[in-house]
């Protein structure tokens, strides 16, 4: 039986994977159950190393943030890792968004209703429900497509997770005295130094940090790093705002919980 609570990265970036890394993929332990959090590209065969099995045993739960490959086309691989590889195991639940379950389907062609067998699928965001030991919370987050920032709260353990998203005013509630905030900090300027026209959809670290520090949250993890970004530079300029623990995601990193 597993025990404990961890949260362990497999994939970091943003849009799409450095070599050697992995898009946006998380997984939460706690009190013997496991959800992953978003499934990007690069994160599957990292998830199956994790768990020891290439059918993806040990999987309790799935929660996607929004439908952008870069955080769900693994899900398409988990999908068939099921169908194929343990063709009777109970279905796994699935939050996710409408698009997601969509995107999902279509991948499959002519075999879309098996994705249904495998998954079941319970649209977010919604009113709070029960997942596991959790109390799933969920809020619409501004974004180029409905995203899903979530709030996962148990007996003595809090974590929050953006999705993609851009300043909002929702994001000190979504992770508010939250044990972990996981905030995406893209800095695009690092890249893409001109002002891109238009509302303003994803993060920078030190926003990253006045949420974190408005929500009151005990530690920050920044993710989402756009490729080849300098990550260093996006932890000092959240620490700038906020006075937590500030985290860099990196693959494989593990962080212990409880």
């Amino acid at each position: 039986m597993r025990v404990g609570s961890r949260l362990v990265v497999l994939g970091s970036c943003g849009a799409w994977p450095e070599a050697g890394r992995a898009c946006s993929c998380y997984v939460l332990e706690h009190s013997g159950f496991r959800v992953v959090i978003d499934l990007g590209y690069g994160t599957l065969t990292r998830l199956l190393s994790l768990l020891g099995s290439s059918a993806a045993d040990g999987i309790d739960a799935v929660i996607v943030s929004h439908k952008h490959p870069d955080h769900m086309l693994d899900l398409h691989g988990l999908f068939r890792a099921r169908w194929f590889g343990r063709p009777s195991a109970a279905a796994i639940p699935l939050s996710a968004p409408e698009g997601v379950i969509e995107r999902l389907k279509a991948l499959e062609d002519d075999n879309a209703s098996a994705v249904d067998q495998v998954l079941d699928w319970r649209p977010l965001p919604a009113e709070a429900y029960e997942l596991g030991p959790f109390r799933l919370e969920s809020r619409s987050l501004p974004h180029w497509v409905p995203n899903a920032g979530v709030r996962l709260t148990a007996d003595g353990l809090t974590v929050a997770y953006t999705g993609d998203t851009g300043p909002d005013i929702g994001l000190a509630d979504l992770g508010r005295n939250a044990d972990l905030y996981i905030v995406e900090a893209s800095d695009t300027y690092q890249q893409q130094p001109s002002k891109p026209i238009g509302p303003q959809m994803h993060l920078t670290a030190r926003q990253a940090g006045e949420a974190a520090a408005e929500a009151g949250s005990h530690r920050l993890l920044l993710t989402h790093f756009w490729p080849d970004n300098d990550r260093e530079l996006s932890r000092t300029s959240a620490r700038e705002v906020y006075r937590g623990e500030v985290l860099a995601a990196s693959e494989g990193l593990e962080i212990v919980l409880s």
